[in-house]
């Protein structure tokens, strides 16, 4: 296929999206993405993301799910929307997977199974052009014969090879069934394609490495002849001269070369191990070594967006495109990348290279790929769009792919900082300062330094309490230019003093952690509970919404009376029983009345690692000087672990979220089962945790008996269950 011409120097890549529909197998277990998300179930998804702008949407017609349904009955309503909405299909037919339970990669069944698989397809849409038979081949290959975490879970370079020929075979004979109905149609190979650095003890193993990653393409392009840099290797692996010669005389270029490239796809080799924990140990027949993501171990850093773009580019002058562009981590991070792969396809084009499309991929987010997909733990990372509260919800990537698609930019003020693959506390400790790397073995630079900035700040008041100072770490740990001030240094309740502010620092939001919170002392001192908690508050409030600049204030459950049996929402009408209560209820009120953009966050019960005023803290340090604590046995709630709240509050500010929200660690406990249980994880002796009734516990406020609350909006934090083992695994090191 001749190449195409470069792109008109001043037009912008398009905008093109992605659902992960990974269906892989792990021994008799298949794991379907697609059903996991409920994407399958939810034809509007798809006007989601039309309403997204993307113009092309990579859309799974997998083979193990038309055998799993009876046919591709499945494929005909999201087909026909996708259509009927203009947008573009690049249909996938097998993404990670082995195939159905009769074949997999390492059988020559494979191969012409795909291709019967895409005739039909082809037959029952015929106008659909573009297609992705395998999903990154040499990937899969990879993960599924050489190290042996997907079915059939082999781990020899000869399973390797053998897989990777399936599928490149499985690829042609996949195109040209379709091509038999489509001449058209195209093929939209895709790949993931990081580079290979190491120490220069190993640079032949980055070589060697650095040449295998383009395989894949290598042998659908009819490249890999006598002169190829693999071709002996791959006949020493055991397969055969016909086997390439039908490569040769079957050349199947794509249209667009696919590039996948994560933050963890360029990796560093190292043989001296103890620098890095085991689970990075690994090696080859000649030597051993840890393999790492190169980001934490190069002072140099990753290869970046630019760089990958051009390789391809200079390798095949055919169309390039990001054909996954996610990144799993806090959202600005999210926000960051995506921003860097538009950024240099952008650059890209201006410098020639047809750099066609950038894909926002995930845009229902990922399941388990913290563990490679090996596992069904229900680890969710979101996307453009956040299932964790069950229906689709916007995240800021989400607003981010419009700007892109619509203007060709996007503007946040936390895309200004640099992403932490950028920073120099990224490297790990252990290295930071010893760390040759390279393609070649040359010797590195100095570990490179976050650019200065100028960006605006997070603006954190009441930074001395509890809230304030984990609002400071969190920022801190994720890139966040803050500027935090204690209650002596700012009352945000002197409307000067906070309008001064303002003007001054000129912040991108402000959090407000401040307030009266001595429940019991507000029934004697109400007037400086109303003040700290209502009309400081409604201050911040007023200033901010002159300003158009964001706020997040928290609440608490104490505004409920704890009179219903079923955990609050959102809708629920709130009756407090005591003053800190009703100032917090007011509070709510005036906040929201003065600044409708305000996002306002209910929560209660904290317990976290970085201070000692909560519960569990006196809890264990009771019963770890062997002391007896007793525990309210007739009062439940839903105790809300400070980092996770921190995050979530974080997220939902960058998200652009307004309103009431309930965040609270899922799960509801009396006071005395969190005692008991947090004292088990502990290794404590739980029988030092004795209950007492409310009635009887001398407290000078009413007190509600029932406040659990969970959120009817679409956010809901890990399960309180894990929220404990996480506490103690900081607080003691003992794992539970």
């Amino acid at each position: 296929m001749k190449p195409l011409p470069g792109p008109p120097k001043t037009a912008r890549p398009a905008l093109w999206g992605g659902v992960e529909a990974t269906v892989n197998r792990v021994g008799d277990l298949y794991l379907d993405q697609c059903r996991r998300n409920g994407h399958r179930g939810r034809l509007d998804d798809l006007d989601r993301f039309a309403e997204m702008g993307v113009s092309a949407l990579r859309h799974a017609v997998l083979w193990e799910t038309a055998v799993a349904e009876g046919g591709l009955g499945f494929a005909d309503a999201p087909l026909a929307r996708l259509r009927a909405l203009g947008v573009e299909p690049i249909v996938g037919l097998v993404h990670h997977g082995s195939g159905p339970r009769d074949t997999n990669l390492m059988e020559p069944s494979f191969a012409d199974g795909l291709a019967q698989h895409a005739a039909a397809v082809a037959r029952r849409f015929p106008w659909v052009r573009d297609y992705t038979p395998v999903n990154e081949p040499l990937t899969t290959a990879r993960f599924s014969g050489l190290y042996g975490h997907w079915y059939p879970h082999a781990c020899c370079e000869e399973a390797f090879a053998r897989a990777l020929v399936n599928e490149c075979r499985a690829t042609v004979l996949a195109m040209r069934a379709i091509r038999a109905v489509n001449p058209e149609a195209r093929l939209v190979q895709t790949e993931d394609m990081g580079v290979t650095y190491t120490t220069p003890g190993l640079a032949y193993q980055a070589r060697y490495e650095n040449h295998r990653r383009w395989l894949g393409f290598d042998l659908l392009m009819g490249r890999v002849d006598e002169d190829h840099v693999f071709h002996k290797r791959l006949l020493d692996l055991g397969v055969r001269e016909d086997e390439l010669a039908f490569f040769l005389e079957n050349p199947t270029p794509p249209a667009v070369v696919g590039l996948d490239y994560y933050v963890t796809s360029d990796r560093f080799l190292d043989e001296r191990l103890a620098l890095y924990p085991s689970v990075c140990h690994g090696g080859n027949e000649r030597q051993a070594y840890a393999d790492t993501e190169a980001a934490r171990a190069r002072p140099e850093g990753i290869t970046g967006h630019r760089e990958i773009l051009q390789m391809a580019w200079a390798r095949y002058g055919i169309p390039v495109a990001f054909t996954e562009v996610h990144l799993g981590g806090a959202r600005e991070e999210q926000l960051r990348w995506l921003k860097e792969a538009w950024d240099a396809a952008c650059s890209a084009r201006q410098s020639g290279v047809d750099a066609c499309a950038v894909t926002v991929w995930s845009l229902l987010g990922a399941y388990d790929w913290n563990s490679l997909v090996t596992q069904d733990r229900g680890h969710y990372e979101p996307g453009a769009f956040d299932l964790s509260g069950g229906a689709p919800r916007p995240t800021a990537l989400y607003a981010m792919a419009r700007g892109l698609a619509n203007a060709g930019d996007y503007h946040h003020p936390l895309i200004e900082q640099p992403g932490w693959w950028r920073r120099a506390d990224r490297l790990l400790p252990a290295i930071a300062d010893v760390s040759p790397s390279t393609p070649g073995a040359s010797r590195p630079s100095a570990p490179s330094k976050s650019p200065p900035t100028s960006a605006a700040p997070l603006l954190i008041v009441g930074a001395g309490g509890t809230l304030g100072r984990a609002f400071a770490i969190v920022c801190a740990a994720r890139g966040i230019a803050t500027r935090a001030l204690s209650r002596a240094e700012l009352d945000i309740a002197d409307v000067a003093a906070v309008g001064a502010l303002v003007e001054r620092e000129r912040p991108w939001a402000v959090v407000n952690a401040a307030g009266y919170v001595d429940v019991d002392q507000a029934e004697v001192e109400h007037q400086r509970c109303f003040r700290e908690n209502v009309t400081g508050p409604e201050v911040l409030a007023q200033i901010c919404a002159a300003h158009g600049v964001p706020l997040v204030t928290f609440s608490s459950d104490l505004v409920f009376d704890g009179l219903r049996r079923a955990p609050y929402v959102e809708s629920d009408q709130p009756c407090p029983v005591n003053t800190y209560g009703r100032s917090k209820h007011e509070a709510e009120r005036a906040v929201l009345a003065a600044c409708p953009s305000a996002l306002v966050i209910r929560t209660s019960a904290f317990f976290g690692p970085w201070d000692m005023s909560n519960f569990v803290h006196h809890v264990l340090d009771t019963v770890g000087h062997r002391r007896a604590f007793f525990a309210l046995e007739d009062v439940t709630v839903s105790p809300t672990y400070v980092p996770d709240l921190v995050h979530a509050s974080v997220d939902l500010l960058v998200d652009g979220e307004r309103g009431l929200w309930h965040v609270t660690n899922e799960g509801s406990v009396t006071w005395l089962e969190l005692a008991r249980e947090v004292v088990s994880l502990a290794g404590f002796d739980p029988g030092l945790v004795a209950g007492q009734a409310l009635a009887h516990a001398g407290l000078s406020a009413p007190r509600p008996s029932f406040t659990p609350m969970r959120t009817e909006r679409g956010w809901t934090l890990p399960p309180l269950s894990d929220a404990l083992g996480r506490y103690v695994r900081e607080r003691t090191g003992r794992p539970h």
